[in-house]
């Protein structure tokens, strides 16, 4: 279990965010300049609080009343960074046991094999950092931390410079570690397809509060959004089970109570409910059922709310029939004409297209989370 309660002022930034978390991944999500960071920093021993408490599985590591504050070196903290800040010196297989060291000082360690093989590195082990690519230094990166034998694993937006087929590289090789280890991460991130794909709790800062905590689609969906002038930015996410694959056209049905949703791809085996991300700017608008349309997902909601301001796009907040929301945006043009407003039923198109596999995430209800706001 993981217990936050954190104030730190920073020139002009206030940090005042609490929460908790059990096991598995837990995201720290917001924009730029919201907290995130500083949150890694408080719980590695980085930074100093002004006052609160901090505790991992019962240890504390930091209570400013009880005055006690554990150095870093003593913390067992796994730290993995944008930059994967190897040795360039040494070989990987170097880099590595360099982690181990620390580990066989307290007498604990993971296996070396284990490692390796998770993250499916034994061609690299003879070369040097120079050596490999992006992705490459990030799985070394991450095998140096778990060979650690953390009892905490910090990754501070490790994805944040790769190219998006290293991204794609690195994603399944994050949830095999936390599978094949059970060691708790808290991931931190500004990319929403991460985090959906990734988090089983979400946390989401804003101005250094904490303002929603969570399973993913519940956090994620009151979390606040882009301004519309950053539409490329603004998603839902959609809890929605998982239906057969139709090998004559590639698709997979996936089943929500506003409708059917076709998947470009085959689901990862196994899961039978997943998480989706939705981006705003792939959802059309209709008054009227469409037909001989190519567009297949057709979702029934109704208008909660709309989102204009000055400019010519608006976001319109859709609640769909399990009360779970989607994000669409239209022109101020187009709601005129429509005659759309809060209240009025309406269909949402989604193009097949626009969403594949990659960012979905698993469901796992048995995973339970606390949280909360100071």
């Amino acid at each position: 279990m993981i217990e936050v309660a954190a104030r730190l002022q920073q020139g002009t930034f206030l940090l005042d965010a609490a929460f908790s978390c059990y096991g598995g991944i837990t995201a720290l999500f917001g924009r730029s300049g919201s907290g995130k960071s500083t949150v890694i920093a408080i719980i590695a021993g980085i930074r100093r609080l002004d006052r609160g408490r901090v505790a991992v599985n019962g240890q504390v590591l930091v209570d400013t009343n009880a005055k006690i504050w554990l150095p870093p070196h003593r913390r067992r903290i796994g730290l993995v960074f944008q930059d994967s800040q190897l040795f360039p010196h040494l070989t990987v297989r170097q880099n590595l046991l360099y982690g181990r060291w620390f580990a066989r000082r307290r007498g604990d360690e993971i296996a070396f094999d284990a490692v390796i093989s998770t993250l499916d590195i034994a061609a690299l082990l003879s070369r040097r950092p120079p050596q490999l690519s992006g992705g490459e230094k990030q799985r070394v990166a991450l095998g140096r931390a778990l060979l650690a034998n953390p009892a905490l694993l910090l990754m501070d937006e490790p994805l944040a410079s790769l190219d998006m087929a290293r991204k794609i590289e690195i994603l399944p090789l994050i949830e095999n570690v936390r599978d094949a280890f059970g060691i708790p991460i808290l991931y931190v991130s500004h990319a929403l397809e991460e985090v959906a794909r990734l988090a089983d709790t979400v946390v989401v800062l804003d101005a250094g509060r904490v303002v929603a905590c969570g399973p993913p689609a519940t956090a994620l969906g009151s979390s606040p959004q882009p301004p519309v002038r950053d539409r490329f930015s603004i998603a839902s996410v959609l809890n929605v089970n998982v239906g057969p694959f139709d090998e004559r056209y590639g698709l997979t049905l996936l089943r929500h109570p506003a409708g059917d949703i076709f998947l470009s791809g085959r689901i990862r085996p196994h899961l039978q409910e997943v998480r989706i991300v939705i981006k705003a700017i792939d959802v059309a608008l209709t008054t009227e059922l469409p037909r001989q349309l190519s567009i297949r997902t057709v979702l029934h909601a109704h208008i909660g709310a709309i989102i204009a301001d000055d400019r010519a796009v608006a976001v319109i907040d859709l609640v769909l029939p399990d009360g779970s929301r989607l994000l669409a945006l239209a022109t101020r043009k187009a709601l005129d004409e429509l005659n759309l407003a809060p209240g009025r039923p309406v269909f949402a198109l989604i193009k097949t297209v626009a969403m594949d596999e990659r960012p979905v995430g698993a469901v796992d209800t048995r995973r339970a989370m606390a949280g909360g706001e100071r």
